[in-house]
């Protein structure tokens, strides 16, 4: 993205917000005269910017992704149905693609914990390490404390629950737990993690049509993965790790998160959609009995079977052409 369109991006967030501001003070009584006037000198700011912003582009040569002369995108344009008021996003899998240093983070732990045990003698076969499977089938999805216990049953292996101030690496379940926490901030401190290519499009287009945004995601890490990511602006509240343990909600297919999203949000299920990866998310939406279910299958997984409206290999691909304003990179 270039400077100019990086202002020209910010500039549409912020004249939209005005724009929300205007309507929600409607709300709250006041004078339909006053609010008038300023929606006249908000509507002559928006035609004055673009025009400037336009005019520097042709003179610079540079293509606009997020030109305000653009008209504000609708829910069909969005690819969603008019009676939704809000989305909840999934983190892993839908905006970033961050399984892979959270697998590293395990692997790390795991690997440093393991020979440690066995050297202790506690057993006498030896135990087979970490491996792309456990990570699957123990790990993703679920609170780090879970994933821990989870991992350590599948090898026989029993750990006190310990204390959330335990020593990273610690022999207690929270130990594990910190170990993989600061692993996974090195990490992405280090190379950070981007965003799927269209998700911050996707993002703005949604929040431009007046939508509210909210991210569910079973990691604690979530707000420093949507910050490195660059979509923290984009996003309203998070629900993460750190909030399932508080409110001791439970981890997907159970609709827990996606409840609590939606109270936070103050819109009702049955006007949010939700935008999920993987069966469990698909079955938590339709549990919690979510307006619209958008399934991002990046593996060929069989989503729709699990009740999902409409199956996509990518955010993007749900806006329709003249939204999009640019090619997606292949």
């Amino acid at each position: 993205m270039s400077s100019l369109d990086a202002v020209s991006a910010e500039w549409r967030i912020a004249l939209d917000s005005a724009r929300h501001a205007l309507r929600d003070a409607a709300d709250v009584g006041v004078a339909a005269g006053e609010l008038r006037a300023h929606a006249r000198r908000l509507a002559r700011e928006c035609t004055e910017t673009a025009a400037m912003l336009d005019e520097l582009a042709a003179v610079e040569r540079v293509h606009l992704l997020h030109p305000l002369s653009a008209p504000p995108p609708s829910h069909r344009l969005l690819g969603l149905p008019e009676h939704l008021d809000a989305c909840v996003f999934d983190l892993e899998g839908v905006l970033v693609g961050s399984a892979r240093v959270h697998a590293a983070a395990w692997t790390e732990t795991f690997d440093e914990f393991l020979p440690r045990w066995a050297e202790r003698g506690r057993r006498a076969a030896p135990i087979s390490g970490f491996t792309e499977r456990d990570y699957r089938d123990s790990i993703h999805g679920r609170p780090r404390l879970e994933g821990v216990q989870t991992f350590l049953a599948s090898r026989g292996i029993r750990l006190p629950q310990g204390k959330p101030t335990d020593a990273p690496g610690a022999p207690t379940v929270w130990g594990l737990a910190n170990r993989k926490a600061e692993a996974f901030r090195r990490l992405i401190d280090d190379a950070g993690v981007p965003a799927y290519a269209g998700a911050q499009l996707y993002l703005e287009r949604v929040r431009e049509a007046g939508l509210r945004c909210a991210v569910v995601t079973a990691s604690a890490n979530a707000s420093r993965v949507i910050a490195r990511a660059g979509l923290d602006a984009l996003v309203e509240f998070v629900i993460d790790g750190d909030t399932m343990r508080e409110e001791h909600l439970r981890s997907k297919p159970a609709p827990d998160t996606l409840v609590v999203a939606c109270e936070r949000l103050g819109i009702p299920p049955a006007e949010t959609a939700a935008f999920e990866t993987t069966a469990a998310g698909v079955d938590a939406a339709k549990a919690a009995k979510l307006g619209y279910v958008v399934a991002v299958d990046r593996h060929g997984l069989v989503l729709r079977e699990h009740g999902a409206d409409v199956v996509v290999t990518e955010l993007a691909a749900l806006l329709r052409p003249d939204t999009r304003l640019f090619q997606l990179p292949t």
